[in-house]
């Protein structure tokens, strides 16, 4: 069907997104960069993208979902034909209703065949935003407020997240918002819903009246035109809404399908969130603009304990190519056992949004088989920025090679942490920065803008990182010091804004503790004012009272003497983090003596040693005929935990 212009679209069909040749070195890279990139990427939307697909895969399946964690039940499938069409009525379904390329569609969905819809089909109308629905009703107001939000498509069920009764709460309080769209549950019998309120509306019934093969709009999408709206940063005061245009989506996909390898023999799992960039770009977008198969791990994705717990029998049956997921949830997976699954489908394996940690990455491969490739993204570059290629095996916090097109630089912090002018040599730690075509539009705000760029025009993304001799990426950190729970971004200044309210805290800061299913949960350590007094219990309930999301709400808070700082003054968070595991693994240990009857003289020491090993010391003398059972369940108990811990003698 190549060369068929369709009336609403003057560009004629085109081809899907393949690779042009495997990359395994830099070399590849500038290969690659031989075409200019007006002659190598002549897609210029994201609607053409889903064109492209549909017409090229037809009856491929384009999108599985799984209605439960149980291998055994049937999935709900999508063609790539069916997933055009559905995109086409969405579109021209938000069109009637008034959205036009200046206008925002916010959405409130959990993981679902629809949430696909709404972002292609929101981005060929409007501009998409996407919405964490963990956030309370004033931030979720204040977010569609600022994006001039004229429709709301939401969950019509209150199962994930109380959202059917957050789209209702919220509807009388955004003054753009003209409509309310319901999204029903999967398998939801028609009518189930009755009578909906003025202005409110079932998504599929308005949808299934539009036509189905163009846009009525007629709209030709310029690359410069936006995208989509996601919200990063900004949890407190004003909402920091990123612009993406389509042209830097669509640079993201390709690039990704270019440098990953991706081809319509691909199956993956997607289990990140679709309000987060890494889950809507590099996991979905890329996939199907070269013909993946994406499968949705139900409503509540990785959340869904039996998902997790059933993942390498998901894999077993549904014969992935690529597993993708967080460290913290690698961290979850690494203690689910195999029992006898396939998981030989499996080919590349790859982990972002923190640095992974060694000995996370040893004991996956030790356990799996897979070892892990490691990629950086953030969502002021549509959610990549570079890429560990299958075949290219780096050490843990290795990234990868730079996308094709982009430049990147590594320069020195100057006295308050910020990008300098001066790059580092090869080897040596700084900021990295970035120039690429898949660089946001800016921020909504353009008052947010004054720290995300240099004064020359780079991105300035925050990440601590050096450049190694083969020219890929080493990451040592990030400096916002995120807490990633299960897959979920958290940002400490939330937790510490919150509890620095108190007026007994004199300083506080935020570290995730180490957790075998989360991999990190969320605590806070505080040092008082002096003279002043809190109970632990008090300053806890504090904070709780007020962060918003409930994942972001601390486990603990610890008072402290004093706060660990670096020589420059800066409250210094490996030594907290340390200090957090300590805790956990005194706490286990606490429960297991508990649990053998072990006296109290005869408990072991827990002591940290530097910032990434505690130590467990049993007083074999002590302990007696305990000191055996001891160890041995202790090692049970430390193992699954993402830290390193070694018990020994005392």
């Amino acid at each position: 069907m190549t060369g068929k212009h369709e009336n609403n679209y003057s560009t004629p069909v085109g081809a899907p997104f393949r690779p042009a040749l495997p990359v395994r070195s830099l070399a590849d890279i500038r290969k690659l960069e031989e075409t200019p990139l007006e002659r190598a990427l002549t897609v210029r939307s994201t609607y053409e993208i889903f064109r492209n697909a549909g017409h090229a895969f037809g009856g491929k399946t384009a999108l599985t979902f799984l209605r439960t964690g149980n291998p055994a039940d049937e999935p709900i499938r999508w063609s790539y034909a069916e997933l055009l069409a559905r995109i086409h009525q969405t579109a021209n379904m938000l069109h009637t209703l008034g959205v036009g390329p200046q206008d925002a569609v916010a959405v409130l969905l959990p993981g679902c065949l629809e949430y696909h819809l709404a972002l292609w089909g929101g981005e060929a109308a409007g501009i998409v935003q996407p919405l964490n629905p963990l956030l309370t009703d004033e931030k979720l107001v204040a977010l569609m407020t600022a994006a001039r939000a004229k429709v709301l498509i939401a969950y019509g069920s209150d199962s994930e997240s109380g959202m059917w009764s957050k789209a209702m709460r919220l509807r009388g309080q955004v003054p753009t918002l003209t409509t309310v769209l319901r999204v029903a549950p999967h398998d939801e019998a028609p009518g189930a819903a009755g009578t909906l309120p003025e202005g409110v509306a079932e998504f599929d019934v308005l949808r299934a009246a539009q036509p189905d093969d163009h846009l009525v709009s007629g709209r030709d999408i310029a690359p410069t035109d936006i995208a989509a709206y996601f919200h990063t940063g900004g949890t407190t005061g004003a909402p920091k809404l990123a612009r993406h245009s389509h042209g830097a989506q669509v640079f993201t996909a390709w690039a990704s399908v270019q440098v990953a390898g991706m081809n319509e023999q691909g199956i993956s799992i997607n289990g990140y969130p679709l309000f987060h960039v890494a889950g809507v770009l590099p996991a979905s977008l890329s996939s199907l603009s070269a013909g993946v198969e994406v499968i949705i791990p139900t409503t509540s994705l990785l959340r869904n304990k039996e998902v997790l717990a059933n993942y390498w029998k998901l894999v077993a049956r549904y014969r992935p190519t690529s597993l993708s997921a967080v460290p913290t949830v690698l961290a979850a997976l690494a203690n689910v056992p195999l029992d006898g699954a396939d998981i030989s489908s499996i080919t590349y394996c790859r982990t972002g949004a923190a640095v992974l940690a060694p000995e996370l990455a040893a004991r996956f491969e030790r356990l799996f088989g897979l070892h892990v490739h490691e990629s950086l993204g953030m969502t002021e570059m549509a959610g990549i920025s570079t890429i560990t290629p299958p075949g290219v095996d780096g050490p843990a916090g290795c990234v990868g090679f730079r996308l094709p097109y982009m430049q990147m630089r590594v320069v020195a912090l100057d006295e308050n942490g910020n990008a300098s002018d001066r790059d580092m040599p090869p080897g040596e730690q700084g900021m990295v920065l970035f120039k690429s075509p898949n660089v946001f539009s800016g921020f909504v705000d353009p008052a947010d803008n004054a720290k995300a760029f240099t004064a020359d025009g780079w991105l300035a993304t925050g990440d601590l990182g050096w450049i190694d001799s083969e020219e890929r990426l080493n990451l040592t950190g990030r400096s916002k010091d995120l807490i990633i729970r299960s897959g979920h971004n958290i940002d400490p200044k939330t937790i510490e804004d919150a509890l620095g309210a108190h007026p007994a805290v004199q300083l506080c800061a935020a570290v995730g503790a180490p957790d075998a299913y989360a991999g990190e949960l969320p605590v806070i350590f505080a040092t008082l004012v002096p003279g002043a007094s809190a109970t632990e219990e008090e300053l806890l309930a504090f904070t709780a009272a007020r962060v918003d999301e409930a994942p972001a709400r601390p486990k603990w808070v610890s008072v402290i003497e004093t706060m660990p700082m670096t020589n420059v003054g800066k409250i210094y968070k490996p030594e907290l983090r340390a200090m957090a595991a300590r805790h956990v693994v005194a706490a286990t240990v606490a429960e297991a003596c508990a649990a053998l009857g072990v006296p109290e003289a005869a408990r072991p020491m827990v002591k940290t040693e530097g910032e990434s090993l505690v130590r467990v010391l049993i007083d074999e003398a002590a302990a007696g005929a305990l000191a055996a059972p001891l160890r041995e369940r202790l090692q049970a108990a430390l193992e699954p935990l993402p830290f390193k811990t070694r018990i020994a003698p005392q």
